[in-house]
């Protein structure tokens, strides 16, 4: 937006020491400038004391080009020096861009956690999982309900999503009323019959709110969002269209889906098995707490399904968004060892590809049909809706609330620009919108909105049982191995002259395949004699990097690719 160098109210702009008193700070470590790993720091300081809640704690799954990255989490280093002034997490709703990075963020922070009762069920599968669950306070609330920790005065109220007991929050702070709408969409005929809660967000505009932190995942698409409904008629089509078995793969913690899913199992007499770690931990808490409702006589274990005469099974999986490791992703590329693909199988997709994934989505579809498979996706069917709120959705919450000050969440930077651009056409004043990425400190008065500077808010990868151990340096070895491959040369020398003893050992893995190179190794052989012919009289260290350099130029000069070249040399005493 414009203006940047100007104080919201129009007088200049305050940053760094000179910051007033008892201000409120907040500072998004996630989600802003990408779809996932939500994570918002929220710090209200005075002269003697300050304090801070944290909402949401979620993950991204990893881009086409981040290779090996199981996930990626946010970088709360920010939070790490301030863990004494936390007073509570706040959990939105139990998706995994929510969710998903809380073992990591409660290794840390001691304060206890606060969500709804489905949304803590999903968190204890985790912490129960990671041996956390033991030394964390969960506290379970309900929409309607209000929190206080210090300052802050919470308020939880229901929002429509594609998983049940997600909500928005409505924050009172000593400098103004600040409302948080989580992930939300205007949904008036949701499957669990909750409609939004209207009601408190016109309370909350005739109360006056200073700032409204809006979901800005579809804010790119005109309308209004369809209903949950609409994927029951599309699921019966499917259903009874299918001759064999239907595998259907979603989110595990989309569980309004799953009992979607059950109800048309029921309606079409078919068993149903549940597959995949994740998935079938999320069945069993859901159902115990009540919010599925699957006979004990509807599910079968997968050995039994596979038993079965393929018309009266159907089969619920992880792996939606194309991930290798999850179940559908292994079907595709025959890796599943309990279960294959079969002629005639129908696999549904009940999910739309986050940004980044369509690739790989796209990839698990071709394999599938490849493998004989019926694949049907959105837009063939409309077996998945979004959880976000379209444009028309988005412009009703800014009407209803009408905040003074309005920043944009949730979304890649094209998502979160376009969501200012609806703010700014109903009235709210450029000056008063912000569209900001990740770590940039946000700092309000009762009647001004400051952009301060930016601390790191860059991405964390995990990378199995590493956490924080793979940057940016070992993502492009990565990538230049993936590419090109690499090659590794073992030298024999002897101690003293540095001439070769041995025949240069020359192995390759992802360059060129060595039975058929014989003339580009000899190449690469008479190369690395010329160099230890020349300089023979260098230190060890050095002539192995002229060794690797001229490998290097060699290779690119021969087939115009630059594999990794590593050099090994042992000297021998003779």
């Amino acid at each position: 937006m414009s203006k940047r160098n100007k104080q919201r109210n129009g007088k200049s702009r305050q940053k760094g020491p000179d910051l007033p008193s008892n201000v409120l700070r907040v500072t998004p470590l996630g989600g802003l400038g990408e779809v996932g790993k939500n994570m918002m720091f929220v710090e209200y300081e005075t002269p003697n004391s300050l304090d801070s809640i944290i909402i949401d704690a979620g993950i991204m799954f990893p881009e086409n080009d981040m290779l090996g990255i199981d996930y990626i989490i946010p970088d709360f280093g920010y939070i790490m020096d301030r863990l004494d002034t936390i007073r509570g997490v706040i959990i939105t709703h139990g998706h995994e861009d929510h969710t998903g990075a809380i073992t990591h963020i409660m290794e840390s922070v001691k304060a206890p956690i606060y969500a709804t009762p489905l949304t803590r069920g999903l968190l204890e599968v985790k912490l129960k999982r990671a041996h956390l669950l033991d030394d964390i306070t969960l506290m379970t609330v309900q929409a309607g309900d209000t929190i206080r920790m210090g300052p802050f005065q919470v308020e939880l109220f229901h929002v429509c999503h594609s998983v049940p007991d997600a909500v928005g929050l409505g924050i009172t702070t000593p400098v103004g009323l600040i409302v948080h709408s989580g992930d939300f969409k205007f949904d008036h005929t949701p499957v669990d019959n909750w409609p939004p809660d209207f009601a408190k967000l016109a309370e909350f505009a005739g109360r006056g709110v200073l700032a409204l932190f809006g979901d800005s995942t579809n804010a790119t698409t005109p309308g209004w969002t369809a209903s949950e409904t609409v994927v029951d008629d599309a699921f019966d089509a499917v259903f009874r269209r299918a001759r064999g078995r239907i595998i259907v793969a979603t989110f595990a913690s989309l569980i309004s889906r799953i009992q979607q899913v059950a109800n048309a199992a029921i309606k079409h007499g078919r068993k149903m098995a549940i597959v995949g770690t994740t998935m079938v931990d999320n069945v069993k808490m859901a159902r115990q707490m009540g919010y599925l409702h699957i006979p004990d006589t509807m599910l079968v274990d997968l050995n039994e399904a596979l038993h079965m005469k393929p018309k009266d099974v159907v089969i619920m999986s992880t792996g939606s968004q194309g991930e290798p490791s999850a179940v559908l992703g292994r079907l595709a590329t025959g890796q599943y060892r309990q279960l294959e693909i079969q002629q005639g199988d129908t696999v549904v997709l009940s999910s739309h590809p986050i940004p980044g994934n369509e690739e790989m989505v796209h990839r698990i579809i071709n394999r599938l049909i490849h493998r004989g498979a019926d694949v049907i996706y959105d837009p063939i069917a409309p077996v998945h809706v979004s959880g976000h709120a379209a444009q028309e959705e988005l412009k009703l919450l800014i009407n209803l609330l009408r905040p003074q000050f309005f920043v944009p969440i949730h979304g890649e930077l094209r998502h979160l620009q376009m969501h200012g651009r609806i703010a700014s056409s109903l009235g709210v004043p450029e000056d008063n919108i912000a569209v900001i990425e990740n770590g940039t400190i946000l700092t309000f008065t009762p009647d001004s909105m400051t952009i301060g500077e930016r601390v790191p808010g860059g991405y964390v990868f995990v990378d199995g049982a590493g956490v924080g151990d793979v940057g940016p340096a070992v993502m492009r070895d990565r990538d230049m191995l993936g590419r090109d491959g690499f090659v590794i040369v073992s030298l024999t020398l002897d101690h003293d002259t540095h001439e070769l003893i041995e025949e240069p050992e020359i192995i390759s893995r992802g360059f060129v395949y060595m039975p058929e190179a014989d003339d580009l190794i000899r190449g690469a052989q008479n190369a690395i004699t010329t160099v230890l012919n020349r300089d023979v009289a260098l230190p060890l260290n050095d002539l192995r990097g002229r060794v690797e350099g001229a490998l290097e130029k060699y290779f690119y000069s021969e087939t115009r690719r630059r594999p990794m070249v590593f050099g090994i040399v042992h000297e021998v005493v003779r």
